[in-house]
């Protein structure tokens, strides 16, 4: 079998959505026989310090024993604006912000995930800390997105029957990431007619 590496995580720093604490998943992860894991908190990166603060830690214990480091992925689930980040009204029909998986590459992508998180706190707050397709243009660079979860673009506009806004959802996001955007699958049992 594959290796299985969650990248859709929430921790404690998730506020009202996360409960579990930074050195207890990574150890699951890693009793699970993951060889890494991403922290994608909801609108934030609080936890990243500890994150890789203990991965260090246990991956100095792992070279000690010879074994594979634990790969730690820096990401976060972004709220995105529907239209643009400092639009503080909503138009008919467009309803809450989507959420939008986003992790780091490599140092680059860490700085451009970074920029994205910081500006969505300091000027797109609006009930959520979110971005929008112009600043996901500006900061594309070494990042991987992933359509996230129910309250994603896609599956939000699917659950309409906004088929065609599924459509261009995916072909926008895909231009921008090339082979770089995944498609999310979760399981959810959806009651909605």
């Amino acid at each position: 079998m594959h290796p299985f590496v969650h990248l859709h995580v929430h921790t404690q720093y998730s506020i009202l959505d996360g409960q579990a604490a930074i050195p207890k998943l990574v150890d699951k992860a890693i009793r699970d026989g993951m060889p890494g894991m991403a922290v994608t908190d909801h609108g934030n990166m609080m936890g990243i310090k500890e994150f890789l603060n203990y991965v260090g830690k246990v991956n100095a214990g792992r070279a000690k024993e010879g074994l594979e480091p634990f790969k730690p992925i820096v990401g976060c689930e972004m709220y995105v604006a529907p239209r643009r980040l400092t639009q503080k009204d909503k138009a008919a029909g467009d309803g809450a912000n989507y959420h939008l998986i986003v992790l780091a590459k490599n140092l680059k992508g860490y700085h451009n995930l970074v920029k994205l998180v910081s500006k969505a706190w300091t000027e797109g707050f609006y009930s959520h800390p979110r971005t929008d397709r112009t600043e996901l243009e500006k900061y594309h660079e070494d990042l991987i997105v992933c359509s996230a979860c129910i309250a994603g673009e896609v599956p939000a506009k699917i659950l309409k029957g906004d088929i065609a806004g599924a459509r261009e959802s995916i072909e926008w996001h895909k231009r921008l990431w090339g082979d770089d955007y995944y498609l999310e699958l979760q399981r959810h049992e959806v009651t909605d007619p």
